[in-house]
């Protein structure tokens, strides 16, 4: 168990983001998008079983799902050190597992260089915004930042269903009922229709995975409350094709309609590496219009890129404008501005 903490305290202490415990290799952290040891040797499977077993005990969980099922979520917590995020799974017939660590306190969205328009996504009355990119693209501590805000500034009743629990909200104006699935609740859906009659004005919702769950959010937002989800899609334009796709091609139709009518903001993000050998976030923001909803609606959801580009005005922004004024403010090359652009022609030129 001390050599297990030894590691933790190591990854906190280092500002890491996950630790690595994978037979074969040595024990590593990642820190600021690189990786590197923590351990003077190797690990092997009977040594990652040990440290996988500690990490249970930790969190006082049974692993019999886990040797079940080959792969498993959870959260627990270390006072006074932080918050962990463990998935566990089976890789080459042996134990393996990341530990995602995450501070106890909400971190401050400006050190995070979170949009101030995004943070405004906290005053939104009702409907549906969606908080996208791939995974560790920073999404969860988004959403988190937006949840923090609207606990500080509103009397309202904000449930939150996640798998597995990261930050901790502690009620400030608002009441905060925090659910973990598979320990509160058996799974996303049911949790859902559960939290209709708890009395919600927000509800975060951590992934929307099938169509039964994307339709029982859409109906949630339709019926005034906020709700606010992740996808794990880049950019506005899969995220609505991701949406639509995942029903049959018969409801299609309708689901369009419904979607433009519950649908408010998309926010898309992405993090690069900065001249600094750290990490900086660009950003993607579609607010709905008229124009939006129409190509929703009329299935030319390709011409969405185009409005949001032309919609600064109404405070959207391309992915391509905020990664260029990253480039201009000095703190990312021009070669990462490229690899990371949706469309590096153009921003070539506008960079010449």
């Amino acid at each position: 168990m001390a050599e297990l903490l030894e590691y933790l305290k190591r990854a906190v202490e280092d500002r890491a983001s996950d630790l690595f415990i994978v037979a074969g290799g040595p024990v590593c952290e990642k820190t600021e998008g690189r990786i590197r040891p923590v351990s003077d040797e190797r690990v092997f499977p009977q040594e990652t079983e040990r440290l996988i077993a500690e990490l249970y005990t930790m969190a006082a969980r049974p692993m019999d799902h886990y040797r079940e099922a080959g792969d498993d979520d959870f959260s627990f917590a270390l006072p006074g050190l932080a918050r962990f995020r463990v998935n566990a799974y089976r890789q080459h017939g042996s134990l393996a597992a990341v530990v995602r660590v995450v501070a106890f306190d909400i971190p401050d969205w400006q050190s995070l260089h979170i949009p101030p328009a995004v943070m405004d996504l906290a005053d939104t009355g009702h409907g549906m915004v969606l908080v996208t990119g791939t995974a560790g693209s920073g999404k969860s501590t988004t959403q988190a930042c937006i949840i923090d805000r609207i606990n500080r500034t509103r009397e309202a009743h904000i449930i939150t269903l996640e798998d597995p629990i990261e930050y901790l909200h502690r009620d400030q104006k608002s009441i905060v009922s925090q659910r973990e699935i598979a320990i509160d609740t058996e799974n996303y859906l049911s949790a859902l229709r559960a939290c209709l009659r708890q009395a919600p004005d927000v509800i975060l919702l951590g992934e929307m995975r099938d169509q039964e769950t994307i339709r029982t959010a859409m109906t949630a937002a339709e019926t005034g409350h906020l709700l606010i989800a992740t996808l794990h899609t880049k950019g506005a334009v899969n995220t609505v094709d991701r949406i639509v796709d995942s029903f049959p091609s018969t409801q299609q139709a309708q689901i369009r309609v419904q979607l433009s009518m519950v649908l408010r903001t998309v926010v898309s993000q992405q993090l690069l590496p900065d001249k600094d050998g750290g990490l900086v976030p660009a950003y993607e923001i579609m607010h709905m219009n008229t124009a939006i909803r129409s190509m929703i609606r009329d299935s030319k959801s390709h011409q969405i890129d185009n409005a949001i580009a032309s919609g600064s005005a109404e405070g959207m922004l391309a992915m391509d404008q905020s990664i260029l004024a990253l480039y201009r403010a000095g703190q990312i090359t021009m070669e990462t501005a490229l690899d990371y652009a949706d469309n590096p022609e153009q921003l070539r030129r506008r960079l010449a």
